[in-house]
This record gives structure tokens, C-alpha cells and sequence, in this order.
């Protein structure tokens, strides 16, 4: 388990990516304001805020827990800074300062893991994943309601130009490979779970989430021009269901029980747009019911709008909506389908951590815990 070069060049391009989208999501903001939007702005701001806070939440836990087990007492320093919102710079910096020397600097020389309490590939691979995850709560906690308000603006309006209409799939890629580095990096993490390599795998684990994300995505803003009220009720009830079926794999993620009780709620929102193994079991029953369900509610939504057609859409455009919502969908299930059939990294032979001399390979660690697929 080593962290290279290019694995400390992928960390550079990660925050590069996460402040170019701090600032478009401000940008954004702005601009509602600017233009009268108010309502939207509002929206923009909230989804920032939710998102952001409970992250910084989720990180300063972390790195309490963490001096605890190092035998540190915990440094008010580092609750000023996640007050402040500088959570994840803080991780950034810590990553790639210590990324940087592992890299470029350390070497096999210089030091014998057997004899190092701890592992430095391992410590930084570990405060990557850390960051990983971080970032995948924000993405689905922030993005796919944002991605949704896009949707719907540029729907509303009957026709969008080319710059929403790639806003809106770059916003799409984005959630999407943040699911597939997630999954790279936390496989990573865990000796005792195969890794996804190769580009087929990985392209394929993308397309799974991207298609079916898309085409839940345009069938809830559907559902919003239908009946905005029907609508909310059908996302809080999706999330409700969620946070039972959290509750109900009694997860162990946290400490604390009231950090347990926030990522089972975190949880249970992201299972509103996409579904995830969250306790490292044998979910193929609930995978194949959640998109069985997935399916038929794509299906009754556009059964209903082609029964009670919308006043603000038209035949001419309401057809291409509905043949890309089942298109994407299709699509969706097929990689699925791949993904788990050909190129799922459990498919291969069981790899178990290499028995050595000395000191024994630790697995007791919070990645063992997160969410897996």
C-alpha cells in the first residue's frame, strides 16, 4: 500500500476542483440575487450552508477522535477553524504537506515500517480517504439539490443554451466521479478489500451512477412541475425510509451517539438519489428492490404526465424529456447490471493482508465503516 506521485498530484487537482466550486456556487448566488431571483438565491445559499455544515461537523469529529487516539488533548484550534469553515482546507493542507514528503521524499531507507508505529503510506492514504468521504457527503448533500434546481430553472423556461445544458452535465460528472474516487480511495484504505483497477471497472462503476442519477434527477423535477407539495412529500418520505433502513443495519460509524444519529440521517438523504452498501454486507435484495422501485417511479411519473400533460410543456418537448429519462435509465441499469456482474472487485478472489514479521497490520480504523459498494 503506497501513496504515489501521481496519487499526490490526483490530491493537488482535488482542491484545486473543490475551491473552483466554492466559487462557481458563490457565482451562482450572486447572481440569483442580482437578477431578482430571490427564492433561488435563497435555495442556493441553504443548500451551501446544509451541506458545508454538516461536513465541518463530520471533520472536527474526526480529528478529535483521532488526537484521542494518538493520547493528544483536543486543540481548540481546530474547532475555531471548522467554525470558521475551514475544515476541509485544514485536511488539504495536513494531506498534502505530509502527501508531499511521502511521495517525493520518503523512502524505504530512511526508515522500516516494521519498526514505525505507524505506517506513513498508510497515515496518508487514511487522511485522503477521510477527505474522500468528506467530499462525498457535500457533493450529495449539496449538489444533487443544486443540480435539481438547475433542472428545473432550465426546464421551466421550455428551452435552455448550450451553457446550462453543460452546467447541468458537468454537475452531473462531478457528483458522479466523486462516488467513483470515494470508492477508489476507500478500497485503498482497507487491506482486506480488493481495489478498483483499470479503466473499464471504474468508467463503468461512472456510468452506472451517472445514467441513473440523471434520470432520477429529471424525474423529480417532473414530479416538482406537477405538484411542488407531492413532490416534498415524496423526497421527506424517501428520506425517511432511508434513515429506517440506516437504523435498521444499526450502523456504527461514530463515536459519539449523537454523530451516529447525524450520519444515519446523512445517510438516509443520500439514498434518496442513489444507493449504497452501508454496512459492508451482502445487499443484492435491497440493491434489486430500491431500483425496482427506482424504476417504477420513473414510470408512474411519466404514466401520469402523459395522462395529465403539464400546461408549460409542449408534445415537442415533452417527448425528448420522457425519452431521456427512460434512455438514461436503461442505460443506467445496464452498467449496473455490468458493474456487478463482470467488473464488481469481489467478483475476484478474496485478498487477505499479507502475514508478516513484527508488528501486524491494524485494520481497526473508521474507513472499515463507511459506506461500500
Amino acid at each position: 500500500m503506497k501513496y504515489t506521485k501521481s496519487n499526490f498530484m490526483m490530491s493537488v487537482l482535488g482542491i484545486i476542483i473543490y475551491i473552483t466550486d466554492l466559487i462557481v456556487d458563490i457565482w451562482v448566488s450572486v447572481r440569483f440575487f442580482h437578477e431578482g431571483q430571490y427564492v433561488f438565491g435563497v435555495l442556493m445559499v441553504c443548500f451551501m450552508l446544509f451541506g458545508t455544515l454538516v461536513v465541518q461537523c463530520f471533520s472536527y469529529s474526526w480529528f478529535k477522535a483521532d488526537l484521542k487516539k494518538a493520547g493528544l488533548e483536543s486543540q481548540h484550534c481546530f474547532l475555531l477553524l471548522h467554525c470558521l469553515q475551514g475544515g476541509i482546507f485544514t485536511r488539504y493542507w495536513f494531506a498534502l504537506k505530509n502527501g508531499y514528503h511521502v511521495a517525493f521524499k520518503y523512502s524505504s531507507k530512511t526508515g522500516n515500517f516494521l519498526e514505525e508505529k505507524i505506517d506513513p503510506h498508510k497515515e496518508v492514504i487514511d487522511r485522503v480517504t477521510d477527505l474522500s468521504m468528506l467530499r462525498l457527503f457535500e457533493t450529495y448533500l449539496e449538489g444533487c439539490p443544486q443540480l435539481v434546481l438547475q433542472l428545473y430553472i432550465c426546464l421551466e423556461h421550455g428551452q435552455g443554451n448550450i451553457s446550462q445544458y453543460a452546467a447541468i452535465m458537468v454537475s452531473c460528472c462531478a457528483i458522479s466521479w466523486s462516488t467513483v474516487d470515494y470508492q477508489i480511495a476507500l478500497r485503498k484504505s482497507l487491506p482486506d478489500k480488493n481495489t478498483l483497477i483499470g479503466p473499464c471497472p471504474k468508467s463503468t462503476y461512472f456510468f452506472y451512477k451517472f445514467f441513473t442519477l440523471l434520470s432520477w434527477m429529471l424525474s423529480v423535477v417532473l414530479l416538482l412541475f406537477l405538484n411542488v407539495n407531492i413532490a416534498l412529500c415524496l423526497l421527506l418520505f424517501l428520506w425517511f425510509l432511508g434513515i429506517l433502513w440506516a437504523f435498521k443495519n444499526q450502523t456504527q460509524f461514530c463515536a459519539s451517539v449523537s454523530m451516529e444519529f447525524l450520519y444515519r440521517i446523512v445517510v438516509g438523504f443520500i439514498l434518496i438519489f442513489t444507493f449504497f452498501n452501508i454496512k459492508g454486507q451482502n445487499t443484492k435484495c435491497p440493491m434489486s428492490c430500491y431500483y425496482i422501485v427506482r424504476v417504477l417511479a420513473t414510470l408512474g411519473t411519466l404514466i401520469v404526465l402523459w395522462v395529465c400533460p403539464l400546461s408549460i410543456f409542449n408534445s415537442d418537448y415533452f417527448i425528448p424529456i420522457s425519452i431521456v429519462i427512460a434512455l438514461t435509465l436503461l442505460l443506467g441499469i445496464i452498467f449496473l447490471i455490468v458493474y456487478y456482474g463482470t467488473f464488481h472487485p469481489n467478483r475476484s478472489e478474496e485478498t487477505k493482508p499479507d502475514e508478516i514479521d513484527g508488528k501486524p497490520m491494524q485494520i481497526d480504523c473508521r474507513m472499515k465503516y463507511f459506506l461500500m459498494e
